[in-house]
């Protein structure tokens, strides 16, 4: 309990029916490479040779994603920032500490999560994506997704929210309700990025509840 009360303070807080996009994302890598990829590491690999789309031209490394590949929960933001660009590595730095308190709070490390972008390249200057970037990098998370196949998936901030959902609605019309990812019986939840909970710390309970939300639902499931 005063692990959970601790971390609770570092965060801020006082006590349309379509095909799967999985299978999409998969044939979308097959249309490209030929076949889709068989493992993660061997999708690793072809992400950090990619140049579908002009971010590969500014990037310094790809950020693939990390965590447990056979993880139950799958945590989705939208793209590198420079700590990450420059590590390689998804959520490092500020936003990094602090999903790792987060995820302490209700009683997991990130050793045992899977974490990952919608984009695998920093836009520069942290810059929206855009469309076409969105495009040709979102097959790589659907296959992702494929493979690890997480029993909930939480999608960080409005663009990934809206890029999973095909939405244009609000993050704040989207929290506290259950989705399910495309087609699939997998669920989504959405809340807040780290990285705004930084600059807006006022909304750091608005995320410890989606994440009692989202724990809820996977027990429920």
């Amino acid at each position: 309990m005063i692990a959970r009360t601790a971390h609770l303070k570092a965060m801020g807080i006082d006590v349309w029916v379509r095909r799967g996009a999985a299978e999409e994302g998969a044939q979308a890598v097959v249309a490209e490479t030929g076949r889709a990829c068989a493992s993660l590491p061997e999708m690793e690999g072809e992400v950090r040779a990619c140049t579908r789309c002009e971010l590969h031209s500014t990037r310094t490394n790809t950020v693939f994603g990390a965590g447990n590949a056979e993880a139950d929960w799958m945590f989705v933001g939208e793209a590198p920032g420079a700590e990450e660009d420059r590590q390689g590595l998804p959520f490092v730095g500020r936003a990094g500490q602090l999903l790792n308190a987060m995820l302490s709070a209700i009683g997991m490390t990130r050793e045992q999560v899977y974490i990952a972008n919608v984009l695998k390249c920093r836009p520069p200057n942290n810059r929206d994506p855009q469309g076409v970037e969105v495009g040709r990098c979102e097959p790589y998370l659907h296959r992702q997704v494929d493979l690890i196949q997480p029993k909930i998936i939480v999608a960080m901030g409005r663009f990934a929210a809206q890029s999973l959902l095909k939405t244009t609605r609000p993050i704040g019309k989207l929290r506290g309700e259950r989705f399910c990812y495309s087609s699939t019986d997998i669920p989504l939840i959405v809340t807040y990025h780290p990285a705004y909970l930084l600059r807006s710390p006022a909304d750091k309970r608005k995320a410890w509840e989606d994440l009692l939300f989202a724990r809820k639902v996977l027990i429920e499931t």
